[in-house]
């Protein structure tokens, strides 16, 4: 009532606008207290069952497991990972850091024995904190103490005193995947929109936070090759899992990781035998994805150096398992364009299969032909370097079987304009083993290259490549001096005939320029 009366005691328009702006304030206020109110309400309500469930979807506090990371590429996807629960994944994640958790410890060898468990258990915690290494200025002290920890636990393995309990063992795997199993920075083409360059050309990535990554890899490395280690009970840890992601940071940039993986991986290899399949199907499925997908993996060359090592200890005679994987993934190897990369290992794969089983030797051979360089000379060259090597193991049967489709490319080799492919296609004969095989099947062999070393003499640009040229039909002239006869008459007349045609086709080409001239075509152009 007073605010109507007050309405009144002003002019009649003015007091009916003045008392809209009033009611419209007054409501407008009761809103937003009553809107207020139920906030506060809604922040202290009781707890639903759907709550509970949400708040422990990814397990109960405490449930971390370190097994259950998943490392991935930050571009590609996982490849054959294990499988996961139907809830969520979620990563590893150390302690939160707080400097009074990062300090030094006693060593191991200055408490009692009694005490060392509950010690080196302590340690692991601490080896357990990840800091940031992009700051090299920032937790000093906390990497140090770190750095200080790694060191001495690498130090009790050497020292031959490496014998610990199994809760101690899984504690210290925990604390190994922390640490090296993590998502590997995306490569320099990826995300950044630059266009895709050759691999030899980048620059070596090197992780920042190597000096702990070291020591960390240095310390498996060194529980792996314990004598005290009980493979049963080591098995339970680093199992199929651990594995899987182990070969998975093969596609790190960082060489000096690649090379500590190598050889872990080996030694974990020859160690647990109940790993070996496994492995060699996880190797497997990365050839696939790099041959048919991706192109660009990092680790190529040092997964075939273990191979090439596994290799050489198949048992005879030679499972079909292993042959499928020399024919489905060994020899497509040879079809990327960065083969340069990791070929010295793939050669030595693909010879160590031949001097084992030298019936495969026809496999390869046309496995080579298959995937050989058209335009890539250099790749070329390499082709022939590892084709010397496999030849050099092939028996006298498996190279009848393929010595025409073979001959036929090296003839197409010793005429290349590129100086050294045609060098590395006549250095052939002078082995003494492939130039034994050639003598023996000269008379198939002989008249698939003649005419390609006839071509070179009479006009191959290089001097070296004519005068090795010169040399083999000299050679081929004192083994079978008839034979090299009956092949210069076929190359002779298959000239001659081919000189008749070009013959006949420009006396046809002067006929009918004569006819079109007789019948007034003055605007023809003569070509």
């Amino acid at each position: 009532m007073q605010l109507y009366h007050a309405c009144l005691s002003i002019e009649p328009k003015k007091s009916l606008a003045r008392l809209l702006n009033l009611i419209f304030l007054r409501f407008f206020f009761i809103f937003w207290f009553k809107m207020f109110k139920k906030i506060m309400k809604g922040g202290h309500r009781k707890p639903s069952k759907s709550d509970s469930t949400e708040k422990y979807a990814f397990g109960p506090p405490g449930s971390h497991n370190p097994g259950s990371v998943v490392v991935n590429h930050a571009s590609l996807p996982v490849l054959n990972a294990p499988e996961q629960n139907s809830s969520p994944s979620v990563d590893i994640a150390p302690p939160p850091l707080s400097t009074a958790a990062v300090e030094p410890l006693p060593l191991l060898r200055d408490v009692p024995v009694s005490e060392r468990q509950s010690l080196f258990l302590r340690k692991l915690q601490i080896c357990s904190y990840q800091l940031d290494f992009t700051n090299m200025l920032k937790t000093v002290r906390e990497k140090e103490v770190k750095r200080r920890t790694l060191l001495e636990l690498v130090d009790f393995f050497q020292s031959g005193s490496g014998k610990i309990t199994a809760v101690c063992q899984e504690e210290m795997i925990k604390m190994v995947a922390i640490n090296i199993f993590r998502c590997l920075p995306p490569a320099s083409h990826e995300n950044t929109g630059q266009e895709v360059t050759d691999p030899e050309e980048e620059e070596t990535h090197l992780d920042p936070s190597w000096p702990h990554l070291q020591l960390v890899y240095e310390l498996l490395l060194r529980y792996v090759v314990s004598s005290d280690t009980d493979t049963k009970v080591a098995k339970r840890y680093i199992d199929h899992s651990f594995v899987l992601k182990l070969i998975d940071l093969f596609d790190s940039e960082d060489p000096r990781e690649r090379e500590y993986l190598k050889t872990i991986l080996h030694r974990i290899y020859g160690k647990f035998m109940v790993h070996r399949p496994f492995i060699r199907k996880a190797i497997n499925n990365i050839f696939y994805r790099f041959i048919y997908e991706t192109e660009r993996y990092n680790g190529i060359g040092e997964l075939l150096e273990i191979l090439g090592s596994i290799i050489n200890g198949f048992a005879l005679p030679m499972k079909e398992e292993h042959k499928l994987f020399l024919a489905r993934a060994l020899i497509p190897l040879h079809k990327p364009k960065p083969v340069a990369t990791y070929h010295h290992q793939l050669s030595y794969c693909v010879t160590q299969f031949v001097e084992k089983d030298y019936k495969l030797a026809d496999t390869v051979i046309r496995g080579l032909l298959k995937y050989w360089p058209v335009t890539n000379c250099q790749k070329e060259v390499l082709f022939l370097g590892e084709l010397e090597e496999v030849l050099e193991a092939t028996q006298s049967a498996e190279f009848q079987r393929c010595m025409v489709p073979l001959f036929r490319q090296i003839a197409r080799c010793l005429n290349s304009p590129h100086f050294q492919v045609s060098e590395r296609a006549l250095f052939f004969w002078n082995n003494e083993h492939i130039a034994g095989l050639i003598a023996q099947n000269r008379h198939v062999v002989l008249p698939l290259i003649f005419e390609a070393l006839e071509k070179n003499i009479l006009g191959h640009w290089n001097q070296a490549v004519h005068g090795l040229t010169v040399n083999v039909r000299k050679m081929f002239m004192e083994v079978d001096a008839e034979l090299f006869e009956e092949c210069r008459r076929q190359y002779e007349e298959k000239m001659a005939r081919a000189r008749e045609v070009e013959d006949q086709r420009e006396m046809t080409w002067k006929r009918l320029s004569d006819v079109a001239a007789e019948r007034g075509g003055g605007n023809l152009v003569a070509v």
